[in-house]
């Protein structure tokens, strides 16, 4: 399927190409729970981040909440308690929809307003519903509709792709 490595290296590349071209200044990264954690844990290594990694967990802030319920796994999130005016890096593991960017964004506008926000994804696949897009990607994919993306891990990371049953 899709090689995890090559995914991460072109994604950093995508960052440091990024963090040059809008001039990030001492970037606060933030990861979304779960698999968003996983390659931001990734990405805080291979560019040095200074700040320690923020964690973002979006559960009360989906706009299905309403409709799903609590997750029983719901984590706190951990971002710092200063995000005025600071620059951001985004990390999720699938951009899919966009309503869970939505989300960590209502999220993190809750803390302060940052300076910009830079999206990062491991991987991007079709079906867009709202109007967003990421800033790096480490690959982007068509998918059927019956089909999903799954990042597994942390140790190792890997993709698997998943047929969705039909609900008779």
């Amino acid at each position: 399927m899709l090689a995890i490595p090559e995914l991460l290296n072109h994604l950093e590349a995508e960052l440091k190409r990024i963090i040059d071209e809008r001039q990030l200044v001492n970037p606060l990264m933030i990861g979304i729970r779960t698999g968003g954690v996983w390659i931001a844990e990734q990405m805080h290594r291979r560019l040095h981040i200074s700040e320690p990694l923020g964690l973002l967990d979006i559960s009360f802030y989906r706009d299905d909440f309403s409709q799903i319920g609590v997750n029983p796994n719901v984590k706190p999130s951990q971002l710092p308690t200063h995000i005025e005016g600071r620059d951001l890096i985004l990390i999720d593991d699938v951009f899919y929809t966009g309503r869970t960017i939505r989300a960590a964004m209502n999220e993190i506008f809750d803390y302060g307003r940052p300076n910009q926000i830079v999206l990062a994804v491991l991987i991007e696949r079709d079906g867009r519903q709202i109007p967003l897009n990421p800033d790096c990607v480490g690959t982007s994919i068509t998918l059927d509709p019956d089909q999903r993306i799954k990042l597994t891990g942390p140790e190792p990371l890997a993709v698997h792709l998943e047929t969705i049953e039909a609900v008779a």
